[in-house]
């Protein structure tokens, strides 16, 4: 039954890791992007979500519950694990272990993240707009620390589009596995350069 339970668990983890979690990224990266077009346009994109119906149902639902379940599941994978990089050495032993570990620190960006963003606006400490994030990002300790929250978050969401594909049997032979492998390291570079790039705008204009 243990065994059975933890199966269902994984399942369960992995694919909130795609759906709804993994869209919610590219949907949230995507309005943030809007930065680069200006201020204007990043605070019509931003009030435009800040005003959907039924907003704090989908943030329960769609956001914080999947997001709380996967990263608590996920923290407990990560310190149950065992690694054998230094035995092997193979590609995918290093990306199973940069899995767990992003796993951590992309938990505790999100956190953070949250904290900082979300709940400071639902109590009214701040506002939600361009100056809101300019104001974090122009401190270069917290401007380098979003760099490697976003980093991370966008490697553990790519690499875990692979495990995700594997785990669900879409992906079965070497070659199929070796073509995801590919697919999710143009996705890890594209949707980190969406994340990276919206960050250098904010703290530095470009």
């Amino acid at each position: 039954m243990a065994g059975n339970r933890d199966y269902i668990n994984r399942r369960i983890h992995s694919l909130l890791g795609v759906l709804p979690i993994g869209l919610f990224l590219i949907q949230h990266l995507t309005v943030n992007f809007f930065a680069t077009r200006g201020p204007e346009a990043f605070n019509a994109a931003a009030h435009f979500m800040e005003s959907l119906p039924y907003r704090y149902v989908l943030e329960l639902f769609i956001i914080f519950l999947p997001i709380l379940f996967h990263g608590i599941y996920g923290v407990y994978i990560a310190f149950t694990a065992k690694h054998n990089v230094s035995n092997y050495g193979y590609f995918r032993n290093w990306m199973f272990m940069l899995q767990r570990y992003t796993g951590v620190i992309t938990l505790i960006f999100i956190a953070w993240h949250v904290w900082e963003t979300r709940i400071a606006i639902g109590l009214g400490w701040v506002d939600l707009n361009y100056q809101l994030m300019e104001n974090i990002l122009t401190n270069p300790f917290f401007f380098w620390f979003y760099v490697v929250g976003v980093v991370s978050t966008t490697f553990h969401f790519a690499n875990g589009l692979w495990s995700f594909f594997v785990s669900w049997g879409i992906t079965m032979t070497p070659r199929s596995q070796r073509i995801m492998t590919y697919v999710s390291i143009i996705v890890f570079l594209a949707v980190s350069y969406v994340g990276v790039r919206t960050l250098f705008t904010f703290a530095y204009g470009i």
